[in-house]
């Protein structure tokens, strides 16, 4: 797995690709043909956490190369969670799980064309990224040995 960065302290940087291969490791251990640009930006109005869409040319059925885009002025436990949500997404892009089509802004989630678009709460793709984040957030501290720093856990 490739990671481009542009932008974020040195320390972001550190943990988001820590993180990004933990996620990897658990997701899509097989799946070595990723590329992720991850870009800390400051996100102003938009009270977002991140994003993650396939690059605009990859294999629309199957992409493997995607950006995700971090608020840079969230904490480190926020920070971790969003990558961790975020990569959910990529695994969902990857295997072919999420489909959304640019000209219609329809989505097909496991094969199925969604007749209308959900709200935010309800799009089956982000109860999954929503579920597992947290999860592989707990496992990653674990692993790290950051589970006992409360400076982790604390938001």
């Amino acid at each position: 797995m490739q990671i481009n960065f542009t932008g974020g302290s040195k320390s972001q940087r550190k943990h988001t690709e820590s993180i990004l291969h933990f996620c990897k490791s658990k997701l899509m251990p097989r799946m070595h043909s990723l590329e992720l640009n991850v870009r800390f930006r400051d996100f102003g109005k938009d009270e977002s956490y991140g994003y993650c869409i396939p690059t605009d040319y990859a294999d629309a059925a199957r992409p493997r190369e995607f950006d995700i885009d971090i608020n840079k002025k969230v904490k480190l436990r926020r920070l971790l969670e969003t990558v961790a949500h975020e990569f959910v997404h990529v695994k969902q892009f990857a295997r072919g799980e999420l489909y959304e089509s640019g000209r219609t802004n329809k989505h097909r989630w496991k094969g199925k064309w969604l007749p209308k678009e959900p709200t935010y709460w309800d799009q089956p793709w982000e109860i999954e990224a929503h579920g597992r984040e947290i999860g592989l957030f707990i496992r990653y501290c674990e692993a790290e040995g950051l589970a006992k720093k409360h400076w982790v856990l604390e938001d």
